[in-house]
């Protein structure tokens, strides 16, 4: 199916399929820094699943390890010990440059401040993982187009970040996470640089997309608007992921 005709379709699929299908998990997964003579452990044996479609919120107080467990489960850190697995995929297994491959096939990142290119228009910026990726200019643009009219910034191909709004900023940095088709999208506070009104546009755009994609998402958010919208919610405790509730079980 051509890609342009699949992201402008209007039927909605439940957001877990229920396939069963992992997308994204660890294993005893650990993580301590050396502070002088001292040792500080961050993550002590963090479990996780994350299943095709799924939309799960990570929550816990701040300085907690929500961003380190992120950079982990995205190979953008490695763990003291414990064992990642994206699309089934071990990547302690891998050497750099296939880690590299995985993450931007596999995986899509979206962090609090944009992080977009400016020099490149929103165009660019979108394109640019499939470029990297070594698809064609043609196809790059062609799919980076389609992507950013999904997420209704059709007439801002050619702008600029700092042409944008901060919520148009984000639309783009979200186009660009989810143009490879990766297997889950990482967020880190996606909307905490936003004001009310927007987040809430940006909350539905990422609930669309999720439904009609059928793309995971792990969103590290302390928005409890954002936590509440989602399938289920993680604490992260003393280092470790608490016991969670699934909401839709009351709905």
């Amino acid at each position: 199916m051509n890609s342009q005709v699949e992201l402008q379709t209007e039927q909605v699929r439940p957001a877990n399929s229920g396939s069963g299908e992992v997308v994204l998990a660890c294993r005893e997964l650990c993580k301590s820094y050396r502070q002088g003579n001292n040792e500080l452990q961050v993550l002590r044996g963090v479990e996780l699943q994350v299943a095709k479609g799924e939309k799960l919120a990570i929550v816990g107080a701040s300085g907690s390890g929500k961003s380190t467990l992120l950079n982990l489960l995205g190979g953008l850190d490695t763990p003291t010990t414990g064992e990642v697995w994206v699309a089934g995929q071990n990547l302690a297994s891998l050497n750099a440059n296939e880690r590299g491959w995985l993450r931007n096939s596999s995986l899509g990142f979206v962090y609090q401040f944009h992080h977009l290119l400016g020099e490149f228009s929103a165009l660019e910026n979108v394109a640019m993982p499939l470029l990297i990726g070594k698809q064609s200019v043609a196809d790059a643009r062609a799919e980076a187009t389609a992507m950013l009219q999904a997420v209704g910034l059709g007439e801002r191909l050619s702008h600029k970040p700092s042409q944008l709004s901060g919520g148009e900023r984000q639309r783009v940095a979200i186009a660009r996470a989810l143009v490879t088709r990766p297997a889950c999208v990482l967020m880190d506070e996606p909307t905490g640089n936003l004001d009310r009104a927007t987040a809430k546009e940006i909350h539905k755009l990422m609930d669309r997309l999720n439904r009609e994609l059928e793309i995971s998402f792990v969103i590290v958010t302390h928005d409890p608007d954002l936590a509440a919208a989602l399938d289920r919610t993680l604490h992260l405790i003393d280092g470790r992921l608490e016991s969670n509730w699934h909401q839709g079980d009351h709905v």
